[in-house]
């Protein structure tokens, strides 16, 4: 993708591109995964295309990161509260679009998210 090129997500902001969208501040936006890997699955996603990855918000503007989190945990809550929050960071970590968003993944994923890290 040309760095020219706007991302999905900014033609999303920009409601180019429809998306089921559950939240919405003046910063940011929530809307539903098109392929889900959880029984809910929601990217929250900053308006601004200048953050390419997590670590790149937390440099530039962490109280916009802080504001997502807060916004990530407003959304879990409305569905049990208890959530993983997943930025991936690279090419080589998952990452598709680079334009920095977090994944809500709610529900049973099937596993032990503990599993790995025990």
């Amino acid at each position: 993708m040309s760095t020219t090129e706007p991302s999905i997500f900014t033609r999303i902001v920009s409601r180019e591109i429809p998306a089921s969208i559950v939240a919405e501040t003046d910063r940011l936006i929530a809307f539903h995964d098109i392929a889900p890997k959880a029984p809910v699955h929601v990217l929250v996603v900053p308006k601004t295309p200048e953050y390419t990855n997590v670590a790149d918000l937390a440099v530039g503007d962490p109280a916009l990161l802080a504001e997502l989190v807060t916004l990530a945990q407003q959304i879990a809550n409305e569905h049990g509260g208890q959530f993983r929050l997943i930025f991936n960071t690279g090419e080589k970590a998952g990452q598709t679009v680079f334009h920095v968003h977090a994944h809500i993944l709610i529900g049973d994923l099937g596993e032990d998210p503990r599993a790995d890290f025990q």
